[in-house]
């Protein structure tokens, strides 16, 4: 198999578990009241972690394992403008890493849908 093939295939895992994530946050959204909000959170967080890194697999860059999605960011060549500042790149990590446990505030539902609005904006920018 060829190099070039191997990134297309691995690019499409990423991509397929980054589309698991925003099914997963947006369909759980519909439940308004009843919304496990700190979920959608967490997988809005995990859309924008897994797409960014399809990106960096597609470029051919390593990167460490991490959920730090500042530290993603800063290994994508600049030229590629991602749409995510850093105040959202910060929140965002914060769901993955603190808001899965408990005694974590509470995110209202109108965040839960800023968190998913944030990945999708990415997910359309990368693809």
């Amino acid at each position: 198999m060829v190099e070039s093939e191997k990134v297309r295939i691995v690019v499409g895992e990423w991509v397929t578990k980054a589309e698991h994530d925003m099914t997963t946050a947006s369909h759980t959204l519909k439940l308004g009241k009843n919304c496990p909000t700190d979920m959608v959170c967490f997988h809005a967080q995990q859309c924008v972690e897994k797409y960014l890194k399809a990106l960096l697999v597609s470029r051919q860059i390593y990167f460490p394992k991490t959920h730090n999605l500042e530290k993603i960011l800063s290994l994508i060549p600049r030229d590629l403008a991602i749409p995510l500042f850093k105040p959202e790149a910060d929140a965002l990590t914060q769901y993955v890493t603190m808001g899965r446990y408990p005694g974590w505030r509470t995110i209202r539902l109108a965040e839960a849908r800023r968190a998913v609005s944030i990945a999708r904006r990415v997910r359309r920018h990368v693809r």
